[in-house]
């Protein structure tokens, strides 16, 4: 249970203010379909957070307990790092074809956008460091929904209401303290 919630609570902060939220926001504006749009969002995000998810756990069995839990804790204190720069969306990310409807464009732009991307790391970071990978992806993809599915409904008004410097702190703070709890091996989870 702990992999879970921990995964939704970093996945649902660190998503705040991410181009993949600024992307809904663009694609709510652009096809006015919100249903399907969040709907290729959880297709995208499952289909992501699980193929990062199992490289984490191929991670955490290639490593040995030591190395894994400095690789692992020094991620989560990059993440902490990374959480503080603001993201913008690419311009390739938001220029997909319309001829595959408002569904399609969300799958293969979602996608896309998460390659590479905070969210996807802290997937494979989170299935390295809690053995239940099951949980994993369905906390971060649990995170990604809390997150980007109220910005297909809301976008601007959150926007304007919520500080995103002060979510990017709270989130690269969470990540800061996981990573100095792995590193000092509190809990013995490895």
């Amino acid at each position: 249970m702990e992999a879970f919630l921990v995964s939704t609570g970093v996945v649902a902060l660190g998503e705040m203010g991410d181009k993949t939220q600024l992307l809904a926001i663009l694609l709510a504006a652009t096809f006015r379909k919100p249903w399907q749009i969040v709907a290729g969002i959880f297709t995208a995000t499952i289909i992501n957070h699980a193929l990062a998810g199992a490289v984490g756990g191929w991670v955490a069995q290639a490593m040995g307990p030591n190395v894994l839990r400095w690789v692992i804790g020094g991620s989560f204190l990059a993440m902490a790092a990374w959480m503080m720069i603001p993201d913008k969306i690419e311009d390739d990310a938001a220029k997909t074809s319309h001829a595959f409807g408002a569904f399609g464009t969300t799958v293969i732009t979602f996608f896309l956008a998460e390659m590479g991307d905070k969210t996807q790391i802290a997937t494979v970071a989170l299935a390295a460091r809690y053995p239940d990978v099951v949980a994993v992806v369905a906390g971060t993809t649990l995170g990604m929904m809390l997150a980007d599915a109220p910005a297909v409904f809301l976008g601007d008004k959150i926007a304007q209401k919520v500080s995103m410097r002060l979510v990017h702190g709270i989130a690269a703070a969470i990540f800061a303290v996981l990573g100095v709890l792995t590193l000092l091996n509190v809990g013995n989870l490895f």
